[in-house]
């Protein structure tokens, strides 16, 4: 929600958004997906809110090509960690949590697959794709559980836009200063939270991991 009150503090941003069309939304779901530089958490969604709600005659299309993208996007990821993403998928979210990630996969992957496609952020799903590519899940299996939930996922997101988008824009444009407050303090909250993590917890939790692995 947050990427929504920022992209309707300026005219331009309306502009390019709607400059963006099918293509620009295919480009987002690329980067939706990378492993290493992603758009904003909700971003796509957004736009394709934005995108149904100025031209509703066009929901299906804005969807179409959001599922293009995303899927392209998925795919690449998952056969990048296919050939050689462990280590980085490891450094990501720590060894511990890692394993037990692969402990799951094994017995639920079409489904947590399927669940993360569904799913709207903050769920990371980069971490499902790249670990469908390190665990070598079958691609035919990975390709119709990901484009499944996306499909479902995105033709609902433009199906709302077309719907309620002009409702939602015009209860945004109304509050948005209250909203932008309230985004700053979410904003704050987060980096804090994002500074405990990497300056204390984690430091300390690999601290724990590399004890674990001397007496293992």
């Amino acid at each position: 929600m947050g990427t929504l009150f920022l992209l309707m503090m300026s005219d331009s941003v309306w502009r390019w958004i709607h400059g963006l069309g099918g293509p620009g939304l295919i480009l987002l779901g690329l980067f939706d997906n990378a492993p290493f530089v992603s758009a904003p958490p909700g971003s796509v969604d957004v736009c394709v809110i934005l995108l149904a709600a100025h031209r509703p005659q066009w929901w299906a299309y804005y969807a179409l090509m959001t599922l293009v993208g995303e899927v392209l996007g998925g795919y690449l990821t998952y056969r990048l960690a296919e050939k050689g993403g462990q280590q980085t998928l490891e450094r990501k979210v720590g060894k511990q949590r890692a394993q037990m990630v692969y402990r799951g996969f094994e017995r639920f992957g079409n489904i947590t697959v399927l669940a993360g496609a569904l799913l709207p952020p903050p769920f990371p799903f980069t971490t499902v794709l790249m670990t469908a590519g390190v665990m070598q899940y079958p691609c035919k299996k990975f390709l119709s559980a990901l484009v499944a939930g996306r499909a479902v996922r995105f033709f609902a997101v433009a199906w709302l836009g077309r719907i309620y988008g002009q409702q939602m824009i015009g209860f945004f444009s109304r509050n948005y200063r209250s909203l932008v407050y309230l985004l700053i303090a979410i904003a704050l909250l987060a980096g804090i939270g994002a500074l405990v993590y990497f300056m204390w917890y984690r430091p300390r939790k690999r601290r724990k991991e590399r004890e674990l692995d001397k007496h293992s």
